[in-house]
């Protein structure tokens, strides 16, 4: 596992820091929680971790589900947190529409799963690949919990 700075990746997204193919959000989600363990030493604010797993079933759960594919997923711990690429095979960007109701016909645009990214993360970007596809990378911090409570 790797450290890097708050660079966001570019190009290419391989698999996880392990060297493990992730072809699920489940699959994922152990991944992440296995980085942040070895990074945090099982130290890491419970609060934070949930909120990385959410977003990384979110992001995987998208690719698998509008991306195309899931074409690559890494997690990086950085100086803060950790960072999440996902990468898919579509060159459309995640779209939000404001409000509950925008076609005024009882229906939600879109999910709830990109809002709740949008929400959680921080240092989003979004990368269209030349060869096609993009790579979504956030960073989510994790923080060490406090032994206090």
């Amino acid at each position: 596992m790797k450290e890097e700075g708050l660079a966001p990746p570019r190009g290419a997204v391989g698999p996880g820091t392990s060297g493990a193919p992730v072809p699920t959000a489940s699959a994922a989600r152990a991944h992440a929680r296995s980085v942040v363990d070895a990074r945090w030493n099982r130290t890491a604010r419970e609060e934070d971790v949930i909120d990385l797993l959410l977003v990384v079933s979110e992001l995987v759960t998208n690719a698998l589900r509008h991306g195309g594919g899931l074409a690559g997923f890494e997690t990086t711990p950085v100086t803060d947190g950790i960072r999440v690429a996902v990468r898919d095979h579509s060159d459309e960007a995640p779209a939000t529409v404001p409000g509950p109701d925008p076609g005024g016909m009882g229906h939600r645009v879109g999910g709830y799963g990109w809002p709740l990214v949008v929400r959680l993360a921080r240092e989003i970007v979004i990368d269209r690949l030349p060869t096609g596809g993009k790579t979504i990378s956030v960073v989510l911090p994790i923080r060490t919990a406090d032994p206090s409570h």
